[in-house]
């Protein structure tokens, strides 16, 4: 069932960059041919990039599949110190995401009450802050919590993730 739940930002993302790639391909042509570009694209390609890139962190998080470079790996690995060095790495990143996850708060919130809205399709501009702020929570918690199973109790995350 996690599983299948951790697929739903996933195939959101997804979906969203294939949009993203086919508003860009019309764009370009009409722009090209018809010289008559698509008005609303710059608010799109920012709406759909925030959608791909925060639909996916707490799923990236939680299977620990972020960009890394393994320069110490050896060492930690050789001292036996991986699975503390993971767990803690882990919650550190957790709890210093709870910054930007209450800026990005208090930055839609402000949004809300401005009653601010995208320039072309009149979108009110905190449903996006909301949506960042929802995605950075459930980030947190799923760094949080592969950290404490990582020092505690790594055998929970062999089977479930």
């Amino acid at each position: 069932m996690l599983r299948l739940l951790a697929n739903i930002p996933v195939i959101a993302a997804c979906v969203a960059l294939f949009a993203l790639m086919v508003m860009t391909f019309c764009d370009v042509i009409l722009r090209s041919v018809m010289n008559t570009p698509i008005e609303a694209a710059t608010e799109l390609t920012r709406i759909l990039m925030a959608i791909v890139v925060f639909s996916v962190m707490p799923t990236v998080s939680a299977k620990q599949e972020h960009i890394s470079v393994d320069l110490m790996d050896g060492w930690f690995h050789m001292a036996g110190l991986t699975r503390w060095r993971d767990g803690l790495v882990s919650i550190a990143c957790g709890i210093m995401l709870i910054w930007p996850l209450q800026r990005v708060w208090i930055l839609s919130e402000r949004l809300r009450d401005y009653g601010d809205v995208t320039e072309y399709l009149a979108i009110p501009q905190f449903y996006i802050g909301w949506f960042i702020t929802a995605s950075l929570a459930v980030t947190v918690a799923a760094l949080l919590l592969v950290g404490l199973a990582k020092l505690f109790r790594p055998s929970l995350l062999e089977t479930h993730l």
